[in-house]
């Protein structure tokens, strides 16, 4: 009988150890997660409200193309013609507002092109790829191809 009381003991705190952490664990939760997280599976149903709040910094296609029609002209013509300008130089809403004082910088050809054309086996085969160490020996990209029109030069 003693060794059973001894053992109730210990479990006894044992459950009330687990019941202490999982009342904890609830109420450290309801802390961290917002109110509106799962409303929709598993998506928080404010993060588009947040989106919509932040500042619009992409200008669009369209807007580059309103200044910089000779750039247009010679990227229809190349394998970059689909790829929109944003996705090499950067959001640009604010040069687009004001492009005499908002000057982009120019993006870094030997950092810029491997983001899509570094060889890699996930990337389908038809894709045009390099191993860049090899292919540029240590040149920029820019020093053999137009990035507006990749065949030229190259």
């Amino acid at each position: 009988m003693r060794n059973f009381l001894k053992n109730a003991r210990h479990l006894s705190s044992l459950v009330i150890l687990l019941g202490v952490g999982a009342v904890a664990f609830i109420a450290l939760r309801s802390l961290v997660i917002p109110a509106d997280f799962g409303k929709y599976g598993h998506y928080r149903a404010g993060a588009l409200d947040d989106i919509r709040a932040r500042p619009i910094s992409f200008a669009g296609r369209s807007a580059c193309e309103v200044c910089h029609s000779d750039v247009v002209e010679t990227k229809t013509a190349g394998k970059h013609a689909a790829v929109s300008c944003e996705a090499c130089h950067g959001p640009q809403a604010r040069h687009a507002e004001d492009p005499g004082e908002v000057k982009p910088p120019r993006p870094d050809a030997a950092v810029l092109c491997v983001r899509c054309h570094e060889a890699n086996s996930a990337k389908p085969k038809w894709f045009p790829q390099v191993v860049s160490r090899e292919h540029s020996g240590g040149e920029s990209c820019k020093t053999c191809h137009e990035p507006h029109r990749p065949k030229v030069g190259g």
